[in-house]
């Protein structure tokens, strides 16, 4: 009866589906956006104000934020995902015990990785690709945003818990005003007192510091829960729990920062082998990841705050509302993905000169990796939605094995063996190619999953909004 009286009470098991995944993406996504933010304004200042080297030395400390991302989502989508589903089962002591877990782990490993970087800059630098051209521009910037990964982590995973636990719109708010401080501090620093690189990183880690700091003071105040200081302490059977759920989405981001690396050498290699030389490749790269960046942040907001629906959903037994959670969702992403492929297509050239003026060349490569690299961006929205509602619903390694699909079993080896037969042009073609069969893949799962009996219109649940 407790249960029961949990699922009725709880909105998430009551309200329209339509409402809620507007209550819960529209934040979220919001909060990807501002998060990649933070990247595209360092873009811009940084391109405007040193150029294509500035460029091309963000491009290589990227992984190191991509690793941030993946620490953060492995904690903040895992706990938040093990704290919905407990709480869809009506087991709120275990519950919490899963997001104190969370927390902890976040910042445990985000302290772990600043202390790695400080000590292993230069040799991580190097391994990531940077030429001599760029290493002095890149050991500034990360040297000082290393500093910010404990608090990034921490505002990234937090805002997931923030959003289990109800309050998507705060969730939205700690990513907001970081990333609002940031840009105006990136004005000040790089173009009013000239600090080039290290004020651009300076503004940052600053910005997530104060988004962290917010995400601690509402975990402090939960809503539905108290965190006490025995709930933080690491407990092997969460930890374990919150891992599993949270290892998808963990598992594509750090796929996506081995892609990152293979890619920032092979650009190297084979662009020294061309007319572009070795900076404009990477330069290029950089830029282009972190708008397609802004378009993934529609998506994946899309797909964390669609978790909490189809978690307690699925936990409570409603399986017709998970079901018509996916496919709202996977409508709303399809339409996003038209409109970010057209721009994309359509105008390539005034994207990239936002953040500044280039050779010939620089141009020439950047349209070129829109239009090819980019082509099949309509279909970019089924394989993070579909590897997120698998993790959502309790199986992991389904969700975990969708993840790995485009990164690491398609694009990873087609970027190696594709520009040993055409050159520099095989890494820009390596990319559709692997979108088409992530796609492809995804799509012959979910459809699967969701022509399972209990997910149909006679499998006895109450069907509420």
């Amino acid at each position: 009866m407790q249960e029961q009286g949990n699922i009725r009470e709880n909105p998430l098991g009551l309200l329209p589906v339509r409402n809620l995944l507007m209550k819960f993406t529209v934040p979220s996504i919001v909060a990807m956006l501002t998060s990649a933010l933070y990247n595209i304004v360092d873009q811009y200042f940084i391109g405007n104000s040193i150029g294509e080297l500035g460029n091309a030395a963000t491009n290589i400390a990227f992984p190191l934020t991509t690793c941030c991302i993946a620490i953060a989502l492995l904690f903040g989508i895992g706990g938040a995902a093990a704290f919905n589903l407990a709480k869809g089962a009506g087991d709120d002591e275990k519950a919490v015990y899963y997001m104190g877990n969370a927390m902890t782990g976040m910042l445990v490993f985000g302290t772990f990785l600043f202390l790695a970087t400080q000590v292993f800059l230069d040799p991580m630098l190097r391994f990531f690709g940077a030429p001599d051209s760029i290493m002095g521009y890149a050991h500034t910037y990360v040297s000082i945003t290393s500093i910010g990964f404990p608090m990034l982590i921490f505002a990234s995973g937090g805002g997931h818990l923030i959003r289990a636990d109800g309050s998507p719109n705060f969730s939205m708010l700690c990513n907001i005003v970081g990333a609002v401080i940031n840009t105006i501090l990136d004005a000040i620093f790089v173009f009013g007192f000239d600090m080039g690189m290290a004020g651009a990183a300076l503004a940052t880690i600053i910005g997530q510091y104060i988004s962290g700091f917010l995400a601690m003071y509402y975990l402090a105040h939960c809503k539905t829960v108290t965190v006490k200081a025995r709930h933080l302490c690491p407990r092997a059977a969460c930890m374990a729990r919150v891992a599993s759920l949270g290892a998808a989405p963990c598992s594509n981001q750090l796929a996506m920062m081995v892609v990152q690396l293979v890619m920032n050498k092979s650009l190297t290699y084979y662009g020294g082998q061309s007319s572009y030389g070795e900076e404009v490749p990477l330069a290029c790269a950089g830029i282009i990841s972190k708008v397609n960046q802004v378009y993934f942040s529609f998506i994946i907001g899309l797909s964390q705050g669609l978790q909490p629906i189809i978690s307690f959903n699925y936990g409570a037994g409603k399986y017709r509302r998970t079901r018509e959670a996916f496919l709202t969702s996977a409508l709303a992403g399809f339409v996003i993905s038209v409109v970010a492929f057209a721009l994309f297509q359509l105008l390539p050239r005034p994207i990239i000169r936002i953040f500044g003026e280039g050779s010939e060349e620089y141009i020439a490569f950047s349209v070129s990796y829109f239009r090819i690299f980019l082509f099949f961006t309509f279909l970019n929205f089924l394989q993070p939605l579909t590897s997120n509602c698998f993790t959502a619903i309790g199986k992991p390694l389904v969700g975990m094995f969708l993840s790995l699909t485009r990164q690491i079993i398609f694009l990873l080896p087609l970027i190696v063996l594709l520009p040993m037969a055409v050159g520099i042009d095989g890494i820009l073609y390596a990319g559709p190619v692997a979108d088409g069969l992530a796609a492809a893949v995804s799509f012959v799962f979910i459809a699967r999953e969701l022509k399972g009996a209990k997910y149909g219109d006679n499998a006895g649940e109450e069907f509420a909004g």
